[in-house]
């Protein structure tokens, strides 16, 4: 069912657009396939950022919750539904949007670290015209078939820049879980070095291609960070101007 609904569609889109963009460059075919990704995961995509920025906003009161309520885990449940129900946060509308997005990165992933050999070329749909071969040279220097270290290094430096944007400068929280809320703030920054290293690390083990697609996945996530971000300190300008009046 996967290769049938996930992969065959992924590998074949790809094909496509090997064959119909002039050049017949793979590179290009990747960054178009990217695109075309971004653009039909758009809505869920835009949930996951607001969903996770919000819970990112609140992490210092939810801290403060579980330092408060350490030995009542009833009151903390309590606190913890009053909060989001104040905040209008489901915590789990995070979740979700990732969990169907997920057989997509799946799928492209299988598809370019299966590589696009005789065997894989078997699988072009009958309306689509199959290529002898896929030059993988991309670009007329990048070999997409092989690990390369300067794409890995871009997407572990574009996981980075998305990373750190999506984390909430806080100022310092004089409370009885200012400790905890610390504890968390070291965390968040610890993740946030840690995702661009594992970034680096597969892409320096996984096909060129897949380097390729992760770098301007992220850097198209950091640009629609930014739009949602925008629009929510405009909206909320536009409240509190309404509030003053």
């Amino acid at each position: 069912m996967f290769q049938t609904f996930f992969y065959e569609p992924i590998f074949n889109l790809v094909i496509f657009l090997y064959n119909t963009i002039p050049g017949h460059d793979l590179g290009v075919a990747i960054i178009a396939l990217t695109i075309i990704i971004k653009l039909a995961l758009w809505s869920l995509s835009k949930q996951q950022i607001k969903a996770q920025k919000s819970l990112q906003d609140l992490q210092p009161k939810i801290e403060e919750i579980k330092s408060k309520h350490a030995n009542d885990k009833e009151a903390m449940s309590r606190a913890m539904l009053e909060l989001y129900k104040e905040h209008k946060v489901n915590p789990l509308a995070s979740c979700l949007p990732l969990l169907i997005q997920l057989p997509f990165l799946i799928a492209v992933f299988s598809v370019f670290r299966a590589g696009f050999t005789d065997e894989t070329l078997k699988l072009v749909y009958s309306f689509i015209v199959r290529p002898e071969t896929v030059n993988t040279l991309s670009f007329g220097f990048l070999e997409l078939a092989k690990p390369n270290v300067a794409l890995a290094v871009l997407a572990g430096l574009a996981q980075f820049w998305q990373t750190k944007m999506m984390m909430t400068n806080r100022a310092t929280v004089k409370s009885k879980g200012a400790r905890d809320e610390d504890m968390m703030a070291i965390m968040n920054k610890q993740m946030m070095y840690m995702m661009p290293i594992l970034t680096i690390f597969f892409g320096l083990t996984l096909p060129g291609g897949l380097s390729l697609y992760w770098f301007v996945s992220t850097l198209l996530t950091g640009a629609q960070q930014v739009f949602v971000f925008n629009k929510k300190q405009k909206d909320n300008k536009v409240i509190e101007g309404e509030v003053v009046e």
